[in-house]
């Protein structure tokens, strides 16, 4: 049996090891690819920018943790209006993120399904959920109950994560991680992330998008702020200037979570591959390829605010020192039970970043090296250091990455159009409306630059 490092696990397939389900990370994986999804979308994505972005998103997501297929049916062969891949054949970017394009118009009969436009209602016995928004909220409902969004007018952001509910929802039907995966709507407003997504409220029109960020770590938080940012309409002549700052290379591991690492670029810089795909679309980039701590310090000329998703505490602890006049930092849970978890903090706040974050400088993640898998690679020749490193690492979906950034980049769009400032926000993707939140004490207008939104 092949021994599996650190930097070649599955880190969902993570989940099935450290919970007992699998004795092997081989017999986690071939759960994994027993997951599946059928898309099913109607012809109006041809003309619909946010069909094809929530579209190209969930296929995205769901082919690095369905392993069994991904599917798109009635995929006409078009170009591309969404700013994630304007200008390419949706076809060709489908395949691209991992997805089949069944080209007869059948799809497969006993996969769960995902609706995007007016698509027919399909008999089966299988979860068929279908992607809805408007302004900016986004989620999924159960298909025949015939409750939608408008979808017509919305933030890029809303089929974003409209997509990553439906891949949060796939992933818990299959696992049997939730009871009622499948079987209700799950969403939420990005406006007001305690409202009820589904009831319409007074959202404003997308006016101002931030024209300058830093985003602090490159890996699964740092390339869901940059899917997100990507979905934006920034105008083709005036995209946002992204320092982008980390120390590592793609790793085999990264293909799991991180929705901007392939595996034709394992052992390049993360940074750099980022900043490719960014630049493709319109945007500035500048590398720092240097670690984020104490000694860092932020130019005048640098962007005035900070994005950071990086998992060390030491790091998180210094986030004030650097001279940001703002920090929205999000954080992922790790174990069995957390790693559906997303927490935000903004920063200044009535809580330092060294106070909440010194104490669990050191702290280990909790291991689970008594699990059967474990046992199983230490049989095959794995010595006591390779298994406590492959075990320190955390579960990961890149599902609840995306959600977190979506959240991160909304809190920017607020501030710029007005809206409630949040400094501590906590949520579960398991129950999106189930949010715990407290606004910011400092309501001081977004003054670190801003674009205007691109127009049709």
């Amino acid at each position: 049996m092949t021994v599996i490092y650190a930097d070649e696990l599955h880190r969902t397939a993570k989940y099935f090891m450290d919970s007992g389900q699998a004795t092997s990370h081989a017999e986690a994986m071939s759960i994994l690819e027993s997951f599946n999804l059928s898309i099913r979308v109607s012809p109006s994505i041809v003309d619909s920018s946010l069909h094809q972005t929530a579209l190209l998103t969930l296929v995205n997501l769901c082919a690095r943790t369905l392993l069994g297929g991904v599917e798109v049916v009635g995929l006409p062969d078009v170009i591309a209006s969404t700013p994630l891949y304007a200008g390419h054949k949706i076809r060709d970017a489908v395949i691209e993120l991992g997805g089949n394009v069944v080209v007869d118009g059948t799809g497969s009969s006993d996969w769960p399904i995902a609706q995007i436009g007016d698509v027919p209602f399909v008999p089966t016995d299988m979860p068929q959920w279908r992607l809805t928004w408007n302004g900016w909220r986004g989620g999924v409902v159960i298909a025949k109950s015939g409750k939608r969004l408008n979808e017509r007018q919305a933030i890029g952001l809303a089929p974003v994560l409209a997509a990553a509910a439906c891949a949060s929802e796939a992933f818990a039907f299959h696992s049997k991680t939730h009871a009622l995966a499948g079987r209700r709507p799950l969403g939420m407003s990005l406006w007001n992330p305690s409202a009820d997504w589904l009831e319409e409220a007074a959202e404003p029109q997308l006016t101002y998008l931030p024209s300058s960020l830093w985003l602090i770590g490159i890996g699964n938080l740092g390339q869901a702020f940059a899917w997100a940012l990507a979905s934006l309409a920034y105008p083709a002549a005036s995209k946002a200037t992204l320092v982008l700052q980390d120390t590592d290379r793609i790793a085999v591991s990264n293909h799991s979570t991180s929705l901007l690492s392939f595996r034709s670029d394992i052992g390049r810089w993360k940074t750099r591959v980022v900043a490719e795909w960014l630049e493709d679309r319109g945007f500035e980039t500048v590398i720092e390829e240097r670690l984020f701590g104490g000694w860092t310090r932020r130019a005048s000329t640098d962007p005035g605010v900070a994005l950071f998703g990086v998992d060390n505490a030491e790091a998180r602890a210094a986030l004030e020192e650097a001279g940001f006049g703002l920090v929205i930092e999000a954080g992922l849970g790790a174990g069995l039970d957390s790693f559906r978890s997303v927490g935000v903090h903004t920063f200044p706040a009535s809580r330092s970043a060294a106070s909440i974050w010194s104490r669990q400088i050191g702290q280990p993640n909790q291991l689970f090296l008594e699990a059967p898998a474990y046992a199983t690679l230490g049989d095959n020749g794995m010595d006591k250091c390779g298994l406590v490193r492959l075990a320190s690492r955390t579960i990961a979906v890149p599902f609840v990455g995306l959600i977190a950034g979506c959240l991160v980049i909304s809190e920017i769009l607020r501030r710029l159009h007005g809206g409630t400032a949040v400094e501590v926000l906590s949520v579960s993707t398991m129950s999106l409306g189930d949010v715990e939140l407290v606004p910011a004490a400092n309501g001081d207008p977004y003054a670190f630059g801003f674009v205007e939104v691109g127009r049709d």
